[in-house]
């Protein structure tokens, strides 16, 4: 667990805790680098206004066996935790303090990779569901927007070892980005915790 306090995020109809330094160093470049090394990652198609695209990033999703989860139109059937996912599954759980039953893995392989707008809202996660956003690599920007709006109200950067959660109605209202960057930056592993409640 961290020795550095949480920065609460002050943002209206949201509940946002940053951990800049949630994990030590050490332990995050060991992480890294084992993660990286033991995934085995995919990058699978989606549709969007009928042509199919390959994801802008790589993914790979773990869990219970029961938690399948869907978004962007794919169902993705977990595969069985790792004894390393599982030591950081459990890590996680005694600093959020409540189950998680599923990570998303997504792997940023430089600047162009990237995430869209978006929340975290699938009917799955149930009412308001909790995300731990851990981040290992290369920092990127975090942005965040109201729905329906365009402009950018917050931005957030996700170093390397940081621990950014998401809960209460962050996802009713609130939408979130990692955008294309021409900044030169270190390839970057983000592993997404959650809570299926109710499987695809």
């Amino acid at each position: 667990m961290s020795l550095f306090p949480a920065t609460d995020v002050q943002l209206p109809d949201a509940e946002l805790d940053f951990h800049s330094h949630w994990l030590e160093q050490a332990t995050a470049d060991l992480w890294l680098r084992q993660l990286l090394e033991q995934t085995p990652w995919q990058q699978p198609q989606v549709r969007i206004y009928g042509r199919e695209y390959p994801l802008p990033r790589l993914v790979a999703w773990y869990g219970d066996a029961e938690a399948s989860y869907r978004y962007s139109g794919l169902i993705h059937r977990a595969l069985p935790w790792t004894p390393l996912l599982a030591e950081i599954r459990a890590r996680l759980v005694a600093t959020v303090g409540q189950p998680l039953n599923g990570v998303l893995l997504n792997y940023y392989r430089d600047g162009q990779d990237s995430m869209g707008w978006h929340s975290d809202d699938e009917v799955e996660l149930g009412v308001n569901p909790l995300i731990a956003s851990l981040s290992l690599g290369g920092t990127r920007r975090f942005d965040l927007r109201r729905k329906g709006q365009s402009r950018i109200e917050h931005s957030l950067p996700l170093n390397h070892g940081s621990l950014l959660v998401m809960g209460g109605p962050t996802q009713h209202y609130w939408q979130h980005q990692v955008a294309k960057t021409r900044s030169p930056c270190a390839p970057r592993l983000n592993l997404t915790f959650r809570l299926i409640r109710s499987p695809s």
